[in-house]
């Protein structure tokens, strides 16, 4: 009998579809099913399954799972409903991933160092000027987290010229890149850096760790870029330190709350750019690859793939 792997999601039906189907085509061993194709019996007789955003409900019916392997690197969704579970949780490191954030970090940081937020405003009141042009070499950028994602954010920015500092809970080590740790360091940092870019997980630790403290630290006139997670960032204090002048701007991928409500004040202000998390979408087709890999190692050898640290949040 082919052991049965069960899709546990909330996504919309033809997302799901495509996932299993691509899950299955790289699992031709296993019988892989959604979740509401089980039987109560099959139910409770299995061991593994792939999740994305599963509701508790569901994951509560699988009474003998072993682990789960979430199909998206971020896992505070899963570990906020799902870490009190005897159960371990997997994430998906996916290299294509890392490469994607990458060229998205690459292009928003490019966006402001070249000013691009200054020319359209100008264009909006048909204003020619042109601004002062700064070396890539002069522009100080500061990755905050420095995971998968982070490291090859960093390195790709330093490939393209710029000064590159970086900072993590723990101790990291980049070739051309000054890694930080610790909240002394973390302040340093800020008050130097032209740019900061937020890629850091959400745990109790990160959770609003952006807030009027925060940017009071931060170096006048910098920008932020948020691709890490909504809820690192106190909204109001952004707003307050945008207006103050203390940030120059600020490029928005991810909130607290999504889709970001149509009344919030985000929406129209002239210093913040918005994005409808989009900075590094998951690859179904490189991802189910992965997935599948670490499935068929642990059905043939038993190997189960690393998993999350479930005191570290990540």
């Amino acid at each position: 009998m082919r052991p049965l792997i069960p899709f546990v999601h909330q996504l919309d039906d033809y997302e799901a579809e495509q996932w299993c189907a691509a899950l299955a085509a790289q699992l031709p061993d296993c019988d892989m099913r959604l979740f509401s194709q089980l039987s109560a019996v099959e139910k409770i007789q299995v061991g593994v399954a792939v999740v994305a955003n599963p509701a508790v409900d569901d994951v509560a019916q699988l009474t003998q799972l072993k682990w789960v392997h979430s199909v998206w690197a971020g896992v505070e969704g899963i570990m906020a409903n799902l870490s009190h579970q005897p159960f371990e949780i997997v994430r998906l490191t996916d290299p294509q991933l890392a490469q994607t954030m990458s060229e998205a970090v690459l292009a928003w940081v490019m966006y402001l160092h070249r000013d691009m937020p200054q020319y359209r405003q100008q264009q909006s009141v048909s204003e020619w000027r042109q601004l002062a042009y700064t070396d890539a070499a002069d522009r100080h950028i500061a990755v905050l987290g420095l995971g998968n994602l982070g490291q090859r954010s960093a390195l790709r920015l330093v490939d393209n010229g710029f000064r590159v500092s970086g900072w993590s809970r723990s101790a990291k080590h980049i070739e051309s890149v000054a890694c930080y740790t610790g909240e002394q360091s973390l302040s340093a940092l800020l008050s130097q850096a032209d740019i900061i870019v937020n890629l850091l997980p959400l745990t109790p630790d990160t959770q609003g760790l952006m807030d009027r403290a925060f940017f009071q630290q931060v170096k006048t006139r910098a920008a932020l870029i948020n691709f890490g997670r909504g809820a690192t960032v106190v909204e109001s204090a952004l707003l307050a330190a945008l207006d103050q002048g203390q940030l120059s701007h600020a490029v928005l991928d991810v909130f607290a709350q999504e889709p970001l409500q149509s009344q919030s004040p985000l929406w129209g202000h002239a210093n913040i750019t918005l994005l409808p998390h989009i900075s590094a979408p998951t690859s179904v087709t490189t991802a189910s690859r992965i997935v599948a890999a670490n499935i068929h190692r642990y059905l043939t050898q038993g190997i189960m793939p690393e998993s999350v640290d479930k005191a570290r949040g990540y």
